[in-house]
């Protein structure tokens, strides 16, 4: 019974969003932005909520260096599932974010695809050259910084089906720093490649959990190599966090 009344709640939330907003973006850029904050300051943390209840699905959020963020900033973590978005919409409800995502992601992905097109998140097109995608990220970047916006990005570029942390790809931070010349935050995230399908929502939602943290703040890389650098530690964080983490059972913080 519990299981049927989590998908009549999450449909009832997410489908007259999503419908609204597919009509509203065509016609009303100023709608859609409406409708797209409704959905980040409301339905991300609704869903988590609706989880709990019905789920016993628990959303570890830890707030351990939280008081220490600076004004404005780049986040870098790791990747999962297209549920590391609203991850992070709950976890900084007093940010405004934008994701650097493929352009795959803002097409036929129910009360997300709307969102991210009228909030103008970066989607870089899957096919684009080298020198096209940077200039995609570099754009975006200066306009996070004139916003006050923060500015998120998954170096694996793709989510990762055993939640391992994959290989980091440098460019795509490298050009962001450059253009935004933010600190760095770098977060870690686990629990979202036990939901990355309907299959696997299905099985492993119950009494499962969701965790996100941050690990380290970082000064403004200057170079080439402060790139590298933060990166390469960012990494070995991550999964050591993850390591951690799964020692832990789901309904323990």
């Amino acid at each position: 019974m519990s299981h049927f009344l989590t998908i009549l709640c999450l449909f009832s939330m997410v489908i007259p969003a999503s419908i609204a907003n597919i009509f509203a973006y065509p016609i009303s850029r100023k709608l859609s932005v409406r409708i797209s904050d409704y959905i980040v300051n409301v339905l991300a943390r609704r869903l988590f909520a609706i989880c709990y209840t019905y789920r016993h699905f628990h959303f570890w959020g830890y707030d351990d260096k939280k008081d220490t963020l600076p004004e404005n900033f780049i986040l870098i973590s790791n990747h999962q599932s297209l549920l590391d978005i609203p991850v992070f919409m709950n976890f900084l409800r007093d940010r405004e974010m934008r994701f650097i995502a493929k352009d795959t992601l803002g097409r036929h992905i129910p009360l997300v695809s709307e969102m991210l097109r009228a909030q103008e998140h970066c989607l870089v097109p899957r096919k684009a050259k080298p020198m096209e995608a940077m200039r995609y990220i570099s754009d975006f970047g200066k306009r996070v910084v004139e916003r006050k916006q923060i500015p998120i990005l998954f170096p694996e570029g793709s989510r990762t089906r055993n939640g391992d942390v994959g290989k980091f790809f440098s460019a795509g931070f490298r050009q962001l720093s450059e253009s935004t010349g933010l600190p760095v935050v770098v977060c870690a995230l686990d629990g979202g490649w036990q939901l990355r399908d309907l299959r696997k929502l299905v099985t492993n939602l119950k009494n499962g959990c969701y965790r996100v943290k941050i690990l380290r703040i970082y000064d403004s890389p200057k170079t080439k190599e402060d790139c590298n650098q933060i990166l390469e530690e960012s990494r070995t964080l991550m999964q050591q966090q993850i390591e951690y983490w799964r020692q832990l059972p789901t309904n323990k913080k």
